[in-house]
């Protein structure tokens, strides 16, 4: 597998957030997010055998691990990969929602999948077939940066019955208290979050 990182710190986002989590950071990326805030990871990395991975992940002696990227679904050996770890570790893997996750989701593993919103310039890129296999354990987040990316992600969830948690992140353009108003005022049943690894090591890779 190419591998940009491997890191040890609290999972900043979602469901999960501020859990001690290793981190297993992919190396490219099939889109070009506007806001992304991992562009470094599009490119570079090294290759590494799965069981090399495995053997980090063992010294490091955390039970969480999120496989993330870049976009990990495009690592040829991911499964493999989450067939070492599963059941001695909690696995997620972080997904940026354009590619297929029915192989995914037969495993007994989280998957965090975003769906992205106007102001990412990659909403045409979405796979819609897979809100349909997201389970009640999964999680789906839109990353919110202004008014119509709320608006945007509101319309998702009239018009499909998602079975998962719903997390509205905000990103750096939108204070958080404005989309809390914005959810709490439409009576909204989703999870707000900020990102934690921002609010406490900023712009630092590797945390």
């Amino acid at each position: 597998m190419k591998i940009y990182e491997i890191f040890h710190s609290l999972q900043g986002e979602g469901k999960d957030i501020g859990l001690p989590t290793t981190f297993v950071r992919t190396a490219g990326c099939n889109l070009r997010c506007e806001w992304c805030d991992t562009k470094y990871a599009w490119k570079g990395g090294k290759e590494i055998e799965i069981e090399k991975i495995k053997e980090k992940l063992d010294e490091i002696k955390c039970q969480r691990i999120c496989i993330t990227g870049g976009e990990p679904l495009l690592q040829d050996d991911l499964i493999k990969l989450a067939d070492m770890l599963l059941p001695k570790y909690e696995l997620s893997i972080e997904t940026n929602g354009s590619l297929d996750i029915s192989e995914v989701v037969e495993r007994d593993l989280k998957v965090s999948m975003d769906y992205k919103t106007p102001s990412s310039k990659m909403e045409d890129e979405m796979n819609q077939d897979n809100l349909d296999l997201l389970r009640e354990r999964d999680q789906l987040k839109f990353v919110i940066s202004d008014r119509e990316d709320y608006e945007f992600s509101k319309d998702m969830l009239e018009r499909f019955n998602l079975r998962c948690e719903i997390v509205f992140q905000s990103e750096e353009n939108l204070d958080i208290r404005e989309l809390a108003e914005f959810v709490l005022e439409d009576g909204l049943e989703v999870r707000v979050s900020p990102q934690l690894h921002k609010i406490i090591w900023s712009d630092q890779k590797g945390v």
